[in-house]
């Protein structure tokens, strides 16, 4: 059974930083695209960034502005995300998902971890 466990959400001062984990198990996810989403209230739910796990290949949002990254650990089967010079913006719940490497479809969700940036 797939599971995606998210955590590292919370409560942060706007310019704060912190780091989501996601902890990826049952099955090999090496021609994976592991990725992060993010859904604020009363909106659509957006990718953030991803990532390949085999390679390392990345993707990010223009709307990011270069201040997260996106980076796995292959012994831990952790997908991170690293978030800085957070904004009141930026708050919303923040989920992982996984796809195969050559299709669109995202089939693997996990529960989702919420981030609040204060002003």
């Amino acid at each position: 059974q797939v599971q995606l466990v998210e955590s590292g959400g919370g409560l942060v001062q706007a310019g704060g930083s912190l780091r989501l984990s996601c902890a990826a198990s049952g099955r090999t996810f090496s021609t994976y695209v592991m990725g992060w989403f993010r859904q604020a209230p009363g909106k659509e739910r957006d990718i953030v960034a991803s990532i390949r796990w085999s390679g390392g290949n990345t993707y990010y949002a223009d709307s990011l502005e270069g201040r997260f990254t996106i980076s796995r650990d292959f012994v831990k089967t952790t997908v991170y995300l690293q978030m800085n010079s957070l904004k009141p913006e930026d708050t919303a719940v923040y989920i992982c998902a996984a796809r195969p490497l050559y299709t669109s479809k995202w089939n693997y969700w996990g529960q989702g971890t919420q981030v609040t940036v204060s002003s």
